[in-house]
């Protein structure tokens, strides 16, 4: 076993340096873009800091390991509300939540409609997939796409007068972005190199210890691929940028519905869909949870603390304990 947790270790660490260097990227690409810190986070960030979910869970289910693949797509997105809701309680320079734009509702809200679209799907399952794709799969990504249009629409209205300047500026903006993308990439790829590895530790530790694939992969391998999220929202908070973390963590729930196309098509014998364990429903379910908190605390601007406790936080981070009790009790059905 201790080589398996090794490995799992080392390329966990991997992901956690790249993921500080996708940071500091992606801020740098907000500032000479204008496009804004909410949809830079949501969608550039966010797509970056999934890159584990994708080749992990490809991964996964080429080795017959479906059910590890999609608990570590709905448990990604219950960790990401625990490292937000570990965020706004900890946070020293002021309450994340409160002080992100109210823009970032709109990513939440469509990160609530895909992961409540996907803990549907779970339960109704599929059996046909022309082309190798299944009906829900693409729905899924139609949503999505249809989504971060709507947050792209709806940043550019609010940012267009922070890309107007002088020829020196944008010549020095120019010089920035380019250093600042071929580092992003870079950090992007060690990420997706690193994945196969914990996808193959993962899958080892979870038939050694005998909890199984569903719960290993929502809570272990969640955890895990989650680390680029940590880091970079961790970072975002250090520098003041709230809006980068809470757009990435929101879009990164988004991006994860969207792999199940990669899902079904990686499939060797159909949609992942068809074979999955109603669990990963109750994954979702909680997750759609958290995230309902997490929009509501952005909603709501109170000021109000409670023994120097964050009260929204605090509930969040007690579902999350609930939900992972849950998955345990259901791991061995």
């Amino acid at each position: 076993m201790l080589q398996y947790a090794l490995v799992f270790l080392a390329s966990a660490a991997v992901v956690v340096v790249a993921g500080t260097i996708l940071t500091r990227c992606a801020d740098d690409i907000a500032e000479a873009t204008g496009l804004g810190r909410a949809w830079i986070g949501s969608v550039l960030l966010a797509t970056a800091t999934s890159l584990p979910e994708l080749g992990t869970d490809i991964t996964a289910v080429r080795i017959h390991a479906a059910n590890l693949a999609v608990g570590d797509l709905f448990g990604s997105s219950l960790a990401n509300m625990l490292i937000l809701a570990v965020l706004d309680q900890f946070a020293r320079q002021g309450k994340v939540l409160r002080g992100a734009a109210i823009e970032n509702a709109l990513i939440a809200c469509l990160a609530i409609v895909l992961n409540a679209m996907g803990a549907l799907f779970v339960l109704t399952g599929s059996s046909w997939s022309p082309l190798g794709i299944s009906p829900q799969s693409l729905l899924l990504l139609l949503v999505y796409l249809f989504g971060t249009r709507a947050v792209y629409r709806n940043g550019t209205r609010h940012t267009a007068a922070a890309v107007k300047s002088g020829t020196d500026r944008k010549r020095t903006g120019a010089r920035s972005l380019r250093r600042s993308a071929i580092w992003f990439a870079g950090a992007a790829m060690a990420i997706l190199l690193a994945a196969p590895a914990l996808a193959w530790s993962a899958k080892e530790l979870a038939q050694l210890t005998g909890l199984g694939d569903s719960f290993v992969g929502t809570w272990l391998l969640g955890l895990a691929t989650s680390l680029p999220e940590f880091v970079t929202a961790f970072a975002a908070v250090r520098i003041g940028q709230f809006d980068l973390a809470v757009g990435n963590l929101f879009g990164s729930n988004s991006f994860n519905m969207i792999i199940f196309v990669a899902l079904d098509l990686a499939s060797p014998s159909g949609s992942v869909f068809q074979r999955l364990n109603p669990i990963h429903a109750i994954s979702a379910t909680l997750a759609v949870i958290l995230m309902s908190l997490g929009l509501a605390s952005i909603l709501y601007r109170a000021e109000r603390r409670f023994l120097m406790i964050e009260p929204d936080s605090a509930l969040m981070l007690a579902v999350y304990l609930l939900a992972i009790w849950i998955l345990y009790a259901h791991s061995g059905r």
